[in-house]
């Protein structure tokens, strides 16, 4: 959980949330629903098992190789059966490298993760999280889970230990979540550990997937490309951490050593694993069911192109530019204004991309902001609940 970017450029001086809302609710009801009900199809079972009110942790496997679609549609469809409400939303605890690293946001849109209820995963967030009393989805497997590459699908990586010294100290309930077909969301490519920490140190790129990195050079359409995979969720059991340690601390211990937080860590992971492979078995027959998309996508036949990743670009740009520009003055006009999304699907693309953001002023790109400006619209900094802290749920929500 180490940090990563520059801290925080200032702070409020009352606690808030940087969650939007409307941005939420107008995503869910349009693309985002498009993308989880029409073209990943994606279901979750057994969701009825986790408590309305926190705090707790669903921890789910990770998918190897692939930008994390399977964290958005997760974040989705756990949303919905809480009934959309804003106490019902999750809040998701991501590695920092993903706010920090403009390509890592979803086609570079502003602060995307925080926008959606994410927050940066530092272990004292974690914490304050917990103590607020939040239902939190965290990856145990971490970047690894998503830079294990195709070949060790569904191989659960090593889970480190901090998530169980936070479930001891909150007493809070873990709930593992098999998550089925999404390792074929990019199945194209290896990945080695060593070519992965190279980059992540150097360009901030927390995987790098062999060969299908150098095609994303050329377009950077490809970085963000999502195979059509039948995502599933299986909601598994909870698992008592409390009772795991005091089995594994030695008598007479008052607190578990480091030890003893391994190996609970590692069991946690061998349950997980246990009920991963069988939900493979269950449902990882047809993962990507090109039947089932074809009839699903005729369902939503005028809206096609952008339900798909050909059309994503343009789709989720447009809607997050929108909610801060006067509507287009002609049908033309409205595809000259983003004529530099063209540059996703053009040779060497990433240069026009990066350019644009120099050349253009917001919602397009950045030119007259000063350095802090940017960095506060971009979200590019490392976000601590110390410096910038949530209200307490009492207040947000009527302790819901």
């Amino acid at each position: 959980m180490s940090p990563v970017g520059p801290v925080a450029p200032g702070h409020p001086a009352t606690a808030a949330d940087p969650i939007d809302w409307d941005f939420c609710y107008t995503l869910e009801k349009g693309l985002l629903g498009d993308m989880i009900d029409r073209y990943f199809r994606a279901t979750i079972i057994g969701a009825e098992k986790l408590p309305e009110k926190g705090p707790l942790i669903v921890a789910p496997n990770h998918s190897g190789n692939a930008f994390p679609h399977d964290a958005v549609v997760l974040d989705g469809l756990l949303w919905r059966h809480s009934g959309g409400t804003k106490a019902g939303k999750f809040r998701s605890v991501y590695t920092p490298q993903l706010a920090a690293v403009w390509w890592m946001r979803f086609y570079g849109i502003d602060n995307w993760w925080r926008r959606g209820g994410g927050v940066d995963m530092t272990f004292g967030n974690y914490d304050k999280l917990l103590e607020r009393g939040d239902r939190i989805i965290y990856y145990p497997e971490g970047v690894p889970g998503i830079g294990k590459g195709f070949l060790k699908r569904y191989q659960l990586q090593h889970y480190h230990s901090s998530f169980v010294v936070l479930a001891d100290k909150h007493d809070t309930p873990i709930y593992p979540v098999a998550v089925v077909n999404a390792e074929w969301v990019n199945p194209t490519s290896v990945t080695f550990p060593w070519l992965n920490d190279f980059f992540r140190r150097t360009v901030g790129l927390p995987f790098f997937p062999v060969p299908t990195v150098f095609l994303a050079a050329l377009f950077p359409f490809v970085f963000y490309l999502a195979f059509p995979c039948r995502m599933v969720f299986v909601v598994g059991d909870a698992v008592d951490v409390r009772a795991l340690l005091r089995e594994e601390m030695e008598p007479g211990e008052e607190t578990p050593s480091r030890e003893a937080l391994v190996r609970v860590a590692e069991r946690v992971r061998q349950v997980s694993q246990a009920n991963l492979n069988a939900a493979v078995a269950a449902h990882g027959r047809k993962p990507w069911d090109l039947v089932g998309l074809a009839k699903s996508l005729w369902k939503v036949r005028g809206r096609i192109f952008r339900s798909t990743p050909l059309g994503w670009p343009y789709a989720f740009l447009q809607f997050a530019r929108d909610r801060e520009r006067p509507p287009a003055r002609s049908f033309v006009h409205r595809w000259l204004r983003d004529l530099d999304i063209m540059f996703y699907y053009l040779p060497l693309g990433w240069i026009g991309l990066a350019l644009m953001r120099v050349l253009r002023k917001p919602p397009y790109g950045y030119r007259g902001l000063t350095e802090e400006e940017r960095i506060e619209r971009e979200g590019a900094f490392r976000w601590t609940l110390d410096t910038r802290p949530l209200p307490d749920r009492e207040s947000s929500f009527g302790g819901g």
